[in-house]
């Protein structure tokens, strides 16, 4: 991938460089809040991104450090994806996000408990996703499981 050159120094032009389209904020969204890891588990989202896209996206994020490739020693046809530091740090961004998308989206499919923990209880809500991003934990079980082999530790809805 050839490397872009930048618009401006402006910090919002920066970040909607690195990550400011639909796609690229999607495969946070899974990796952070689902626990996807596979190519596989991507296109299995209700989004349906077409498969030549999650391959540019996946890269350029890989690119720009927000996500690495890891090598699955199981099967070494499979590569998996996780956020790096630099895309756990986009955590705070997506919780605001999905608190103003909860204000003006009637049909949000955030649960209304994560909406309110996000509203009242903001830090700590980061900070035990944060802790079980670490740990390789998902925090939320994704509304469709994705059957593939993996055995993942879920921890239970965090509670106030």
């Amino acid at each position: 991938m050839k490397k872009s050159r930048r618009r401006s120094d402006c910090p919002i032009n920066f970040a909607l460089e690195s990550f400011g389209d639909k796609w690229s904020l999607l495969i946070i969204r899974d990796i952070m809040f689902s626990g996807k890891m596979y190519y596989g588990d991507f296109l299995k989202s209700e989004e349906h991104i077409a498969t030549n896209i999650l391959a540019d996206r996946l890269s350029r994020l890989e690119q720009v450090g927000i996500i690495r490739k890891i090598k699955n020693v199981k099967d070494k046809r499979k590569d998996a994806y996780q956020l790096s530091e630099k895309g756990v740090d986009l955590l705070p961004m997506l919780i605001e996000i999905i608190v103003w998308s909860a204000k003006y989206d009637s049909r949000t499919a955030a649960p209304k408990e994560f909406v309110a923990q996000a509203k009242n209880h903001r830090e700590k809500l980061i900070k035990q996703i944060r802790t079980a991003l670490k740990q390789n934990k998902v925090l939320f079980e994704p509304i469709k499981q994705v059957e593939d082999g993996l055995k993942r530790k879920t921890a239970p809805f965090p509670q106030k």
